[in-house]
């Protein structure tokens, strides 16, 4: 080996060839530097002293003295001892030194590293050409080797002495304590653990990830850890697929979790913002808004779209050049117009020309891209179930790597996911509005005029995440100037409760029509819930919804203005509220019946007789159980603010409700108020009649004095006939006692009580006939007519206007 071949390693070892010259006593005549390099003796230390002394116990392998007999060559092994005492393996080489005559003088031995220290050299030269950044920490002098890779670009200079690891990756000087903890623990435990770091980014820009392996290096002798070794790896571009990984998976959880449109427009602007964009816009097609269904396909040319949603990372959303709510309309050139008239996603940037083109055609949004920077844009379209519903478009700003395609395959994934969910709010949206509908329709929307109490009502659905229901209610004139008071509840949501409470609306008209008292109205009610969900042959019909299996409630309640009687009956609902004039307010103590369409159990009446000026608060459970679901305590809050003091009706149903329902509701509420009147003695007349054809002459007379005392001489001939007719056919076929009232209200009503339970009809007389005329006269002379049930038999009465002036 060439003497000059001195190109030092990385270690700061030279290649200089490692040489000595042994006489042929056996004695060292010279000493070369590489030896010296190798072993650690200086030329003084060996030269003039036998070779023997720098064997290790044993003589050379292949030769049988250390100073070779004869001229020959001889190669071999030998351990030899380093200066500082620790063993050699070497590879010898002894070559003949000739003299002029020929004879042999000496011999130059030469080695190279036997077979344990060319592994070792391997190991130091693996080590240091390694692509992968190593380390080893020495746990006694607590010191640092790099390879060239871990020392990075800030590699100290040769006279630093300064052992930090890895300075481009954690932090330069001042290692991470994070770092060193672990290092402390390996060395300590003698398990390997693994460190990853995360280097700082800006917004939206990928983050740079490293993975540290550690692990013990032990002596293997005595199995004691005498240092650390790491290894560590670039771990950036995994990273970034857990980050997108992670971030589709929580698109799964945040984004749909209502139904509503906009709403769900919003998350994905929030999901998105900052860790994929820097500003995000969500605009859909009007008809998406309003529930409709889209043309299906692509939408193709300028494209007029409404703003829901957008995000920023900048407080207050400034990059916005459209308000939420506003409308826009994109060019066919304009990347989010591309990108539906495509259907896929579509990448452009301040280098496109059609950006730029668009940007331009907006002074608002022009200014704004100067402003905050817009470089990189991504145009996705929001498409589910084969329609197009929107697009959004993610931007980044100054400060924020371009987007690239992964960036792409990420919001195409996030926009798939997201449009499923607004394409699901759309439909329920549809539904609702539709269920609504109908449910609006099926309600009273005026409620007819009448003189027995005045009311005000509030209807207010479910949230939007459960749907209509069946609460309803309703307010029905009756003879006499009584009222009906109506509040029901048909249990569950959505369409079919809808139809079912529309049914049981018109039942109970149709039954208070008939002046039924509330007991037996709620029985014939019953019967007819229990026909509804049973076919011709009493088989429940599976193909529509089972209202007597989900279950209704009614309160039925009538109330007289003359005797200020209120009578009412309930099938399984809440009780109502009552508020006297006195300002004590109150529960109504009832019998409460089964639920409609259970059958078989009566219902039971009761009966109340109410001050003029008091109040009767009717309402479904929903009211009273928003709030915790407690019912005692729903009883007492609204009785509370029942009795709280406001001008009018209106304003105390904005304070009931107001005091009893949260934000967010999961039943409807139907809220029905109504304060009494009463009539008094000057508007009514009434007397006791004989079964005597002769008095119905007198009680003609009698009306007629009467309605001269109230001004009302121009219905007295009508009147007079009236009285003649009904008098005459209660004296004729009816029971004593007989009595005739007349009540001045809104109306004329003549009333004729008797006590038989027979009731007359309307029919059409011959020719011939001496009878059958009177009825069907009355009929035509006012403007209807009836007769009701009473407990002691019946009632007919006749309704007339008050003559034009009248007082």
């Amino acid at each position: 080996m060439a003497a000059s071949d001195r190109r030092p390693d990385h270690h700061g070892r030279s290649n200089d060839a490692v040489a000595a010259i042994i006489g042929l006593g056996g004695d060292v005549s010279g000493w070369s530097e590489g030896a010296r390099r190798l072993l650690g003796y200086r030329a003084q230390e060996v030269v003039g002293r036998a070779a023997a002394d720098l064997l290790v116990g044993q003589e050379p392998s292949g030769a049988t003295a250390v100073s070779p007999i004869g001229s020959q060559e001889w190669s071999g092994t030998a351990a030899l001892r380093h200066r500082d005492g620790h063993r050699v393996e070497l590879a010898l080489h002894a070559h003949p030194s000739l003299g002029a005559d020929g004879t042999t003088h000496g011999f130059v031995v030469t080695a190279s590293p036997g077979e344990s220290e060319q592994d070792r050299r391997l190991l130091e030269w693996a080590f240091d050409q390694s692509s992968v950044a190593l380390s080893t920490y020495t746990t006694g002098s607590g010191t640092w080797q790099l390879n060239v890779v871990a020392e990075g670009d800030e590699r100290p200079p040769a006279t630093d002495a300064r052992t930090t690891p890895y300075p481009d990756l954690l932090g330069g000087i001042r290692a991470e304590q994070g770092f060193l903890e672990c290092v402390r623990r390996v060395a300590e435990q003698g398990e390997s653990m693994r460190y990853e770091r995360f280097a700082p980014a800006v917004a939206s820009a990928r983050q740079r990830a490293w993975i540290i392996e550690l692990w013990p290096v032990r002596d293997p002798a005595t199995g004691r850890v005498t240092g650390v070794g790491t290894a560590t790896f670039d771990s950036s571009e995994q990273y970034a697929a857990r980050q997108r990984l992670a971030l589709l998976n929580e698109a799964g959880t945040r984004i749909g979790t209502t139904l509503d449109v906009a709403r769900t427009a919003q998350e994905l602007a929030d999901l998105a913002v900052p860790r994929l964009a820097d500003f995000v816009s969500v605009d859909l097609l009007d008809a998406v808004t309003r529930g409709e269904e889209p043309a299906p396909g692509p939408v193709d040319g300028a494209v007029m779209l409404r703003r829901v949603a957008h995000q920023s990372a900048a407080e207050g959303v400034p990059e916005a050049a459209v308000e939420i709510g506003g409308v826009d309309t994109y060019p066919p050139f304009s990347p989010p117009a591309r990108s539906l008239a495509g259907g896929r996603p579509v990448l452009s940037g301040a280098a496109d020309p059609d950006f730029a083109r668009w940007v331009a055609a907006h002074a608002e949004r022009s200014a704004r891209v100067r402003d905050y920077g817009f470089h990189s844009v991504m145009a996705t379209p929001l498409r589910a179930r084969g329609i197009t519903l929107g697009v959004a478009v993610f931007v980044r700003t100054h400060g924020s790597r371009p987007y690239e395609q992964d960036d792409l395959i990420l919001a195409e994934e996030l926009a798939g996911r997201a449009a499923v969910a607004v394409d699901n709010a759309r439909r329920y949206t549809r539904e609702r509005t539709t269920a609504l509908a109908l449910q609006r329709s099926l309600l009273p929307r005026d409620l007819p005029k009448q003189a027995a109490v005045e009311v005000a009502h509030r209807y207010l659905p479910a949230g939007t995440g459960v749907g209509v229901g069946g609460d309803w209610f309703d307010v029905v004139p009756l003879s006499g100037t009584r009222v009906a008071l109506v509040v029901g509840d048909v249990v569950g949501h959505g369409i079919h409760a809808s139809a079912a409470m529309g049914r049981l609306r018109t039942a109970v008209r149709t039954l208070a029509d008939v002046d039924l008292p509330p007991d037996e109205l709620l029985t014939h009610l019953d019967e007819l819930v229990t026909h509804l969900t049973s076919d011709d042959d009493g088989a429940v019909v599976h193909d529509e919804p089972d209202t007597g299996e989900i279950g209704a409630t009614c309160l039925y309640a009538v109330y007289d203005p003359v005797s200020r009687l209120c009578t009412m009956a309930s099938a399984g609902h809440v009780p109502p509220a009552v508020l006297l004039p006195d300002g004590r307010a109150s529960i109504v103590r009832l019998t409460p019946g089964p639920l409609l369409g259970v059958g078989g159990v009566p219902f039971e009446s009761t009966e109340l007789e109410l001050p003029e000026g008091s109040l009767l608060a009717f309402y479904t459970d929903g009211l009273i159980e928003a709030r915790d679901h407690d019912v005692s305590g729903g009883f007492e809050r609204l009785c509370d603010a029942l009795a709280s003091p406001v001008p009018s009706l209106e304003i105390t149903c904005e304070t009931i409700l107001k005091a009893m329902l949260p934000d967010s509701r999961d039943d409807d509420v139907a809220l029905l108020l109504a304060r009494t009147r009463a009539l008094h003695a000057d508007q009514v007349a009434a007397w006791a009649l004989p079964s005597d054809p002769a008095v119905v002459a007198d009680a003609r007379a009698q009306a007629s004095r009467q309605l001269a005392l109230w001004g009302l001489q121009d219905a007295a001939f009508i009147t007079e006939l009236v009285v003649s007719e009904l008098v005459t056919n209660a004296i004729r076929y009816g029971a004593v006692p007989i009595g005739l009232r007349l009540i001045r209200d809104r109306t004329l009503i003549c009333e004729v009580s008797d006590a038989s339970s027979t009731a007359p009809h309307l029919r059409r007389a011959r020719t011939y006939d001496e009878g059958g005329r009177g009825l069907h006269m009355v009929a035509q002379l006012t403007q209807g007519w009836g007769t009701r049930q009473t407990p002691t038999g019946k009632t007919i009465w006749a309704e007339q206007p008050l003559p034009a002036g009248a007082p």
